[in-house]
């Protein structure tokens, strides 16, 4: 093509090319991806296939959602609940063990300086056999316990004092075995650092323990919440896909997509049932067992404390007063601890749910009214000046107050092996009641995952 003369063509603009070592702007790989995948999307929801492609999809993943959830969620509280069963509740037991053997110990100690120059032996085996146990369950709950917590520094205090109170003991015995006076001192003094130091910190230790316990079971009770909320959701969504292939095809069942409907709620009803069985098995243990277990603990150590400042009464004779210097300490003491000792075993009765809880506990209430009783007579002879026949009437074979005491012992005892075993036998079962739900929850989720794709699978053939 000619141009008119004088028109100059507009020169064509040059290549623009970028400055050396710096290649073309282009939009970051990261936000074109995304924006070519929703692209995709939008172009895939558009036709029928493309959606039930997007429908499967998001059907297998709810399901291998909840799956995962459940299996996760009650794995935790399965291992709660083993914990209870065979972590948190022995050391409770081993820790108020502990202090049961330590106050028996001293009750034992007290009773054979009582009897004088020769000791009874059963009564030097009680107190050697008490030491003995309080010893091996430290070194046990060292074992099984991190020293930098609370339990831990109460162990290591209690392995540090329990030496020297056995050296006051073995310092009475060996003065009263001379018939000096000073036999008594050591005792009194040894008594004092049982109850200043070991006890509180034998207490200190049976709390921790408690409330570490009480977290396991806290723990495995708590409703997983999560896990029944997706399976909500994910049988919500397959029955909805179940009512759209209803409605766009007229067929009323879809194999695929009721095997994965299927598999989900027995899944879900699983997990509801399986944990409800095992909160209402651990809610039986925690008020059938642990807390009549705590009771009557708390019962047998009163009156381990009664006895033995039943015992020292007797011993100081009025050296060793109140704060106010009014009343006798260990008869102030003693009596404080039998009205406690009176609340605890009241309580142990409405807690106590069958004969065999119930027996014991009231067998204890009427050896305390009788042991009640021969101390008021222990009192008026202590008044009278029989020093011999206040020794009769505290450590007799017959008709005495320890004859009395050893029967609250024996019966609380028995009530709590009683209350131990229904303790463990509810506990397993609520623990077993989660048993093999982890692996059902991760089996059932695939087994609904691979439904709900063959069922989308089987509706995308149509249009092939």
């Amino acid at each position: 093509m000619t141009h008119p003369p004088n028109v100059r063509t507009a020169p064509q603009s040059a290549p623009h090319h970028a400055p050396p070592g710096h290649p073309p702007a282009q939009p970051p790989a990261g936000r074109g991806a995304w924006a070519e995948g929703r692209r995709r999307l939008r172009a895939a929801a558009t036709t029928e296939p493309g959606r039930l492609q997007i429908i499967g999809a998001v059907l297998a993943a709810l399901v291998v959602a909840f799956g995962a959830v459940t299996a996760f969620e009650v794995s935790a509280r399965a291992s709660a609940a083993d914990d209870v069963v065979s972590r948190s509740q022995p050391l409770s037991a081993d820790a108020a063990a502990i202090y049961r053997s330590l106050a028996d110990a001293d009750a034992a100690a007290s009773s054979g300086f009582l009897a004088g120059i020769e000791e009874p032996s059963d009564v030097a085996q009680r107190y050697d056999k008490d030491i003995a146990l309080a010893s091996r369950l430290l070194v046990k709950a060292a074992t099984n316990t991190d020293s930098s917590s609370e339990s831990g520094q109460q162990i290591a205090l209690l392995n540090e004092a329990l030496p020297y109170y056995t050296g006051l003991i073995e310092s009475a015995r060996a003065n009263n075995r001379l018939g000096r006076p000073l036999g008594g001192a050591y005792l009194r003094f040894a008594n004092d650092q049982m109850s200043r130091d070991l006890l509180p910190a034998a207490q200190k230790l049976y709390d921790a323990e408690t409330a570490r316990l009480q977290q396991d079971d806290d723990d495995a009770r708590f409703w997983p919440v999560l896990s029944l909320a997706a399976g909500a959701v994910a049988i919500g969504a397959l029955v909805w896909a179940q009512r759209r292939n209803y409605r766009s095809t007229n067929r009323v069942f879809n194999t695929g997509l009721v095997a994965a409907t299927t598999a989900t709620t027995v899944l879900l009803l699983w997990l509801a049932v399986g944990h409800a069985v095992a909160r209402a098995q651990l809610n039986d243990a925690d008020l059938h067992g642990q807390q009549s277990l705590k009771v009557l603990g708390d019962a047998r150590i009163n009156s381990l404390k009664a006895r033995a400042n039943e015992n020292l009464t007797v011993v100081a004779r009025g050296a060793v007063l109140t704060n106010d210097g009014k009343s006798d300490k260990y008869e102030t003491d003693y009596t404080a601890g039998m009205k406690q000792l009176g609340e605890q075993l009241h309580r142990a009765q409405l807690l106590a749910d069958d004969d065999k809880g119930r027996g014991p506990v009231e067998a204890a209430v009427s050896a305390v009214s009788e042991w009640q009783e021969r101390h008021k007579d222990v009192t008026r002879t202590d008044r009278a000046g029989d020093y011999d026949g206040v020794l009769r009437k505290v450590i007799g074979a017959e008709g005495s107050t320890g004859e009395s005491f050893d029967k609250v012992d024996a019966e609380l005892e028995k009530a709590l092996a009683h209350e131990q075993r229904e303790f463990t036998a509810a506990a397993k079962d609520g623990r077993g009641a989660l048993s093999g739900l982890p692996v059902g929850a991760a089996a059932l989720g695939v087994l609904g995952a691979a439904g709900s794709v063959l069922g989308i699978n089987r509706r995308l053939s149509e249009y092939r």
